[in-house]
This record gives structure tokens, C-alpha cells and sequence, in this order.
């Protein structure tokens, strides 16, 4: 398999080199499991076990998270002792000890959980590396858009009434949202927001498509100070 590609079930080597190829990073099982991705290890039907395998008569993926398990592992442990997981209805279930042992070989990690965590690791580079280029060059209004830009730019890409989610004085995406957060301790009709973290929430929580979050940036001449760092952002992201 390419080095590039991901099977929905990667072993703990193809799991590390894909992350390695993204990050220019060292990973290993111990790093993967420090960052909270669960791995998961195939058990074959056990018919002293009837109740952990309930209609998969043929054997199911079964996930470590027990905190005992996990540090095994991370210690540097060879081979795996599973003492807690869920059955195949995901219901917990501890087994009979001494627990069931597998190779260190056998672990899997999901494709998702990883494409989550290097979208993660990416976007915490972003935060680490960002300079304040566009604040620095325009006024403090420019620090941010206003309630009404926001809605003119980002009102219908996604089944949210966006409205009353500024009204609220909730955070929008993190938590202190995407609002600028100096902003916040002035007068609500002065309260603005940053674009860019708008639309990084609006693709990571609504799936709108990077490309219709670009032609938002092209399209409103109120984002024309925020597009070089819309598009140094997606670079960023390997968009």
C-alpha cells in the first residue's frame, strides 16, 4: 500500500509512517496513544465468551481504553493484555483474568481517528506559527468583521440559524469562538469576528467545502484584507 493511502484499519506501522510523511514528525505506538487515539485489536469468536460476541460469530475489532491497558502499552511493553473492552454491542465488559493478550503487531488504529488528529496537529502548527500580519497592517476595525458582514459572507452554508448564534453570546468554533476576543469587552454592536476562524469551523463542523469557504473570500470586498492569510491558511493545511 502507498505510504499516502490510510486502509480504515491501519497497523500501528502504517499509522506512524502516514503521520510521519504529514508532520516531518518521529511517531511511535507510545505517541499515538499519548495523543488519545484508541487502538483496537481483532478478537476471533470465543465460545467461553458467548456474551462478548453476541450475532458476530466470526470475531469483531475490540477497542483499549482501560487506563492500565493504554499505560502497558506506552511503557514499552512487547505484547498487548487487553483486561477491559466493549463487547460488540459496546457495552464495557471486563474479562476474565488474566485478560486476553494479543502481539504488538496486531494493534489497529481508525483511519478516522487519525485524520482527525493530524487535522489537530495541523491546526495547533497554524495557532504556533500565525503571525498578526493583517492586524498589524489595518485599523482595529479590520480586526475583525462585524455581525453584519458576518451574516452577508457566511449566512447558508450550513443548517444553522447563524443569527441567533451571534445574538447568543455563545463561542462559535473553540472556546472562545470566533469572535475577537478584545473585542468582546466593548459594546455588542462593536463585537467582531475573525473570518478565517469562521470558516475553518464551518468546514470542520458543517463540512462545507474549503473550495465554497474560498469563493466566500473572493466574492466580499470586506474580505479582501483577510484572503492572503485565508490562503496561507490552507496551505498550512495542505489544501
Amino acid at each position: 500500500m502507498n505510504i499516502t493511502e490510510l486502509p480504515y484499519r491501519a497497523t500501528s506501522e502504517q499509522a506512524c509512517n502516514w503521520l510521519a510523511l504529514h508532520t516531518d514528525e518521529t511517531w511511535n505506538v507510545a505517541r499515538l496513544l499519548e495523543h488519545g487515539l484508541t487502538p483496537y485489536v481483532w478478537l476471533d469468536y470465543d465460545a467461553a465468551m458467548p456474551e462478548l460476541f453476541g450475532d458476530a460469530n466470526g470475531g469483531y475489532p475490540a477497542p483499549i481504553f482501560f487506563k492500565d491497558d493504554i499505560q502497558r502499552l506506552i511503557d514499552g511493553y512487547e505484547d498487548v493484555i487487553i483486561t477491559i473492552t466493549k463487547d460488540v454491542d459496546n457495552i464495557v465488559s471486563r474479562l476474565p483474568a488474566p485478560g486476553i493478550g494479543k502481539a504488538l503487531h496486531e494493534l489497529r488504529f481508525l483511519k478516522k481517528d487519525l485524520q482527525k488528529l493530524l487535522k489537530q496537529l495541523q491546526r495547533q502548527a497554524l495557532a504556533e506559527t500565525a503571525t498578526p500580519q493583517v492586524v498589524a497592517s489595518t485599523a482595529e476595525s479590520q480586526d475583525g468583521i462585524n455581525k453584519a458582514q458576518v451574516l452577508i459572507a457566511f449566512s447558508g452554508l450550513a443548517k444553522i440559524n447563524l443569527e441567533q448564534a451571534l445574538d447568543s453570546g455563545l463561542a462559535l468554533f473553540s472556546d472562545d469562538g470566533a469572535r475577537v476576543k478584545s473585542s468582546t469587552k466593548k459594546a455588542k454592536n462593536k463585537i467582531v469576528w475573525n473570518p478565517v476562524t469562521l470558516a475553518l469551523g464551518f468546514n470542520d463542523l458543517y463540512r462545507v467545502p474549503m473550495s465554497r469557504l474560498s469563493k466566500v473570500f473572493q466574492t466580499h470586498d470586506f474580505l479582501d484584507a483577510w484572503e492572503a492569510e485565508w490562503r496561507r491558511t490552507l496551505e498550512l493545511l495542505d489544501y
